[in-house]
């Protein structure tokens, strides 16, 4: 019978392919270093730089992003390196979300792996609060509200962040937050799942990531409360002379609000976000952000609107032009932008860590099939050390009491619809001098 049956079947000739992201994408756009000018260094780090940059050839030519190029042999060094810029690209892929950064490219040649994101040119909100010592209370509620709206969706996908500090989160050209730099989040974190990793940044990190007693998503929440207390009073809420201090104080000391926050205010970072016990911290339940949004701190904001990116924000970057770089460090854009050749050639496995690294964003898929290209343009002839903290990874070395509810969650009056204010009420500002 089997004879019969292969008898029957006309002979088919096969070819053998090699699948590489040539064959796989061969209607995509080929994306390389040499289709960027580079314009400005942003930023540098242990792994690489931060350019800005102008798109020269293809789609979008003409466009101006930001460049982040990564060192691929002091990244494979460690293993958990590697794993970590691997998360950080498959993030950025996976996610999409108005207050999340966008990724429209990612390539890599020989010695060096490219991620190309839209350029935040409003700059780090570190420096805006360099610049201001302290936020008045409804600059802060915009902020926190659109992070926490960030911070919510990362969870509804399985990610923690993990870092979030005033460096990681950059300004829009319209004033709009955006949070970057992915490379601490972990991923496949839902209900009931904890890790154990010790990572972050000292002043911001919860107290579970110090016990290292294992952590899941409620750590963002108490990062919140930490970088609130930092808005609203000019430096994190425990801070000591060296690490070891501050992570004492972080873990036992009691914390101490000044007189002039509101009761709104002191009542969400004091009894909901600054709670040493992450199951007392309010977000920490199935809930998440939704609890967070709920909390009479937030009472005047129209949570949609905010999301649609209908409220105005309360600074607006005063910027000349698409390459106006005002609103950055002057120790990194006063520096020759330069992309040093690197002919580093690593082995089979190391190279294999980077497989699938190649990305073209659907939207720039979407715009090559519509022959759609933007006319270029004639050319116009932080970290940073002063910041409260940095960062440890693994690669790197108000209304009165809420009433409780049948299940245990917290319970609050759903919030006034009223619009949210923008203008700060007359007060002197408190100035710290930590960032000074």
């Amino acid at each position: 019978m089997l004879n019969i049956i292969n008898n029957c079947v006309p002979s088919v000739q096969t070819e053998e392919v090699e699948l590489t992201s040539e064959t796989v994408n061969r209607d995509s756009e080929r994306v390389g270093p040499d289709c960027f000018e580079l314009l400005t260094v942003l930023g540098k780090g242990a792994y690489g730089k931060v350019f800005q940059v102008r798109k020269v050839q293809g789609a979008q030519t003409g466009k101006i992003f930001a460049m982040k190029v990564l060192k691929k042999a002091k990244i494979v060094c460690n293993a958990k390196d590697t794993a970590h810029t691997r998360a950080e690209r498959e993030i950025l892929e996976t996610v999409r979300h108005p207050f999340i950064v966008d990724l429209l490219y990612a390539f890599q040649t020989g010695g060096k792996l490219y991620l190309i994101l839209e350029c935040l040119s409003g700059g780090e909100l570190f420096m805006q609060l360099e610049k201001e010592g302290i936020f008045m209370e409804d600059t802060a509620i915009f902020y926190l509200g659109e992070i926490t709206l960030a911070l919510g969706h990362l969870h509804s996908n399985g990610i923690i962040y993990r870092d979030l500090k005033p460096e990681n989160i950059m300004l829009s050209n319209q004033g709009h937050i955006k949070l970057t730099d992915f490379g601490l989040c972990k991923e496949s974190i839902h209900d009931g799942s904890v890790t154990h990793t010790f990572c972050g940044t000292i002043e911001y990190m919860a107290p579970e990531i110090l016990t290292r007693l294992g952590h899941n998503r409620a750590v963002d929440w108490w990062s919140l409360g930490a970088l609130m207390y930092d808005m609203m009073t000019g430096s994190p809420p425990f801070t000591g002379e060296n690490k070891k201090k501050t992570i004492d104080r972080i873990l036992k000391c009691k914390l101490n609000l000044p007189p002039y926050l509101t009761i709104d205010a002191r009542d969400l970072i004091k009894r909901y976000l600054l709670k040493k016990s992450p199951t007392q911290r309010l977000g920490s339940g199935k809930a998440d952000c939704a609890d967070i949004q709920k909390h009479p701190f937030f009472k005047h904001i129209q949570w949609d609107d905010l999301l649609n990116k209908r409220l105005e924000p309360p600074y607006k970057p005063q910027l000349h032009s698409e390459e106006d770089v005002s609103q950055f460090d002057t120790r990194f854009t006063r520096q020759t932008p330069v992309d040093s050749p690197d002919d580093t050639t690593l082995s089979h496995s190391a190279e294999l860590a980077f497989a699938g690294f190649t990305y073209v964003a659907p939207s720039v898929l979407e715009s090559l099939k519509e022959g759609f290209s933007f006319e270029p343009k004639a050319r116009t002839m932080r970290r940073h050390n002063s910041s409260p903290g940095t960062p440890i990874s693994p690669q790197f070395s108000s209304a009165g009491p809420f009433k409780a509810s049948m299940d245990g969650e917290p319970d609050f009056s759903p919030p006034p619809t009223a619009p949210l204010p923008i203008k700060a009420p007359s007060r002197n500002k408190k100035q710290k001098g930590h960032r000074r």
